[in-house]
């Protein structure tokens, strides 16, 4: 599959979806909003933003996307970056959200710190076997992974923290690579698209 025959949809109902849009078409790869579940349609996958996390399950709900996105999701892959990856987590500690349950991952909201305490912090990415590389992941409001089952592969942390998770075709990270200019992550979740 040539990147440019791959849609990407881009849940856009509150967050940082621009970014994400504008970093696959950077990479020359179409990207489609989605804000109902007609959308979803023709999408070989889809990335679900940063941005408050109860605000877009509420919004998911109000719509109706719950049940097709869980379906859409058992074919395709999913990204989930800071909110996301809460929303695709199999369990939010002391959170009233029952996630989507993608990635086996139990994960604290907001456990990074409040708006003023955002960070950004050079880390070390596995996207390849034997093979690191240096990445600026910028962290605001960012949920805290505290246990991942056996099942799902660590490519990132943060003082010993996972903060870049896979499990099967869908992949999550506390942070928000869509705020660099270095495309690593989204070359990698295109690669597992292109895989699929």
């Amino acid at each position: 599959m040539a990147a440019g025959s791959i849609t990407i949809g881009v849940l856009a109902l509150q967050g940082a979806f621009a970014k994400h849009i504008h970093m696959l078409r950077v990479l020359n790869v179409s990207a489609k909003e989605v804000r109902y579940p007609r959308d979803l349609e023709g999408c070989d996958a889809l990335i679900i933003p940063g941005g408050e996390s109860t605000t877009i399950m509420r919004q998911i709900q109000y719509i109706g996307l719950r049940d097709p996105l869980i379906v859409f999701a058992k074919t395709k892959p999913v990204f989930g970056t800071c909110a996301g990856l809460i929303l695709i987590s199999s369990e939010i500690i002391h959170g009233m959200m029952t996630p989507f349950g993608l990635i086996e991952i139990s994960v604290e909201r907001n456990a990074f710190g409040r708006q003023v305490e955002s960070f950004q912090a050079d880390v070390e990415l596995r996207l390849a076997k034997d093979c690191a590389q240096n990445f600026p992941a910028v962290f605001i409001r960012a949920p805290r992974i505290r246990q991942a089952h056996s099942n799902v592969q660590v490519l990132a942390r943060y003082k010993d923290e996972p903060i870049l998770v896979r499990q099967g075709n869908h992949l999550g990270a506390t942070f928000h690579p869509e705020l660099t200019d270095d495309p690593s992550i989204h070359l990698y979740f295109l690669d597992l698209v292109r895989k699929h």
